[in-house]
């Protein structure tokens, strides 16, 4: 059992809290009581029904090209932000809404400096939440900004804040497809968009941008991004621990870690009783200077599991209901980005963690309660063996930042996160043109 860590015992240093004293207009629109269509939607059971169950101030519905529609709601939890809840996928050609999940969140942001004299959860330990910040029309163009209540207000005489963009964006290709040699038949490609919503919360001198992306193939990107401000109480790593971004040797900044955590609660079809299954490939060498040849084997995984990612290593989430029109079960597959492994902690020494469903466990580290006598309050300590009934997915990518010359100011977004990309959910791509719709299988 790794060591339980515990509360209580963090040392703010005097720049964080000075630097949210300091700025009391940038955060006294942000607090809000929050009011019972904000409420969280209840994660067990998980609803057969697709449909967003909130009201219309907390409801997204967007259609792409293509044709596909993203539904959910969203409502704004007081330390972990922005929660999307019931989120359904409904591409051009399906009869309904195809739920994907009960509800997912932020569900951590450590931040430990190399020197080891500093260390963060900014969630559960810096008011992550209570840092919302109003955004400019200029930063949602297109799109509408929606007003947000934060439960836990620092300032209840202002209630509002317009912290929620939601809009869309330019995804680029969303697919090509041009003659073969000596064919004479026309170029397919489809300019996509994507359906975009965002946060910005502001840490001490940091902002984090909380983006969710929805594609209209059915792709997820979940990402954040930081920006704002080198801490200038941090010009202190002259100790080989940092970078010099003064002119010369000078004002060495300390390095440190972003470690990202997301809570996933699975709901495919309606239903939590999910599978979880994980894959491996494996090269063998042939003799001769043959060609390698490569296996792959699946294994179930049936008990809570502690997993590190690998070159040919990966994970997806099935439905334990439905299945595509080949008959196929649908599954999403869990596609970290690049991240930096920090192995300072227990909890960070992995790349993804799959609970059984406990309300009490909602953060990655330093959780607000205590899930169990014999449980510790960060995600490693709750991963002891019992069979998943209801699986949680916990997802950590990390950043090592080492300043720059550039970070000086405002520092330029970096961004880490991960997607979820849809496995047999449709027979063929949904955004398939139409004359090309009988190419399913082998059809040559």
């Amino acid at each position: 059992m790794p060591v339980r860590r515990t509360t209580g015992t963090r040392i703010r240093p005097p720049h964080r809290r000075a630097a949210l004293a300091a700025a009391p207009l940038l955060l006294a629109g942000t607090a809000l009581l929050a009011g019972p269509e904000a409420q969280a939607v209840p994660e067990a059971p998980a609803p057969t029904a697709p449909a967003p169950r909130c009201s219309a101030p907390y409801r997204i519905d967007q259609t792409l090209d293509g044709g596909t529609v993203w539904r959910m709601c969203w409502h704004y939890e007081g330390h972990a932000g922005l929660v999307l809840d019931d989120v359904s996928y409904q591409p051009k050609g399906e009869p309904a809404p195809i739920k994907v999940l009960t509800s997912a969140k932020l569900a951590q942001i450590h931040v430990p400096y190399d020197d080891g004299k500093n260390e963060y959860d900014d969630l559960t330990g810096q008011d992550f939440a209570q840092g919302l910040q109003k955004l400019d029309p200029a930063e949602c163009p297109g799109g509408t900004i929606k007003t947000v209540k934060v439960p836990g207000a620092w300032d209840p005489a202002h209630p509002n804040v317009s912290g929620l963009c939601a809009t869309t964006r330019a995804r680029g290709h969303a697919y090509r497809k041009g003659p073969y040699p000596g064919e004479d038949a026309p170029t397919y490609q489809l300019q996509g968009k994507d359906l975009l919503l965002y946060t910005v919360n502001k840490v001490g001198w940091y902002e984090y941008i909380t983006e969710w992306r929805f594609s209209g193939d059915g792709t997820m990107t979940l990402q954040v991004g930081a920006t704002g401000t080198v801490s200038p109480s941090d010009y202190d790593a002259g100790d080989g621990r940092g970078m010099p971004i003064g002119k010369g040797a000078k004002d060495y900044a300390t390095s440190h870690s972003h470690n990202v955590f997301w809570r996933l609660n699975f709901g495919l079809d309606g239903s939590s009783a999910n599978k979880v299954e994980q894959f491996d490939s494996a090269t063998t060498t042939r003799p001769g200077g043959r060609t390698a040849t490569i296996r792959t084997t699946r294994t179930p995984v049936t008990r809570e599991l502690a997993g590190d990612a690998g070159p040919m290593r990966w994970w997806r989430v099935v439905s334990d209901r439905g299945r595509n029109k080949d008959g196929h079960p649908r599954s999403f597959e869990i596609v970290p980005g690049r991240s930096s492994k920090y192995t300072g902690r227990s909890y960070t020494q992995h790349d993804i963690y799959v609970t059984d469903y406990n309300t009490c466990e909602q953060f990655a580290s330093n959780n607000l309660a205590n899930c169990g006598a014999h449980a510790g309050r960060s995600v490693d300590t709750w991963v002891n063996g019992q069979p998943l009934k209801h699986p949680i997915a916990w997802v950590n990518i990390g950043f090592h930042h080492i300043a720059r010359d550039e970070d000086q100011e405002p520092m330029p977004v970096h961004w880490q996160g991960f997607q979820l990309v849809p496995r047999d959910v449709t027979a063929m791509n949904p955004l398939t043109p139409p004359a090309l719709s009988g190419h399913n299988g082998h059809y040559g």
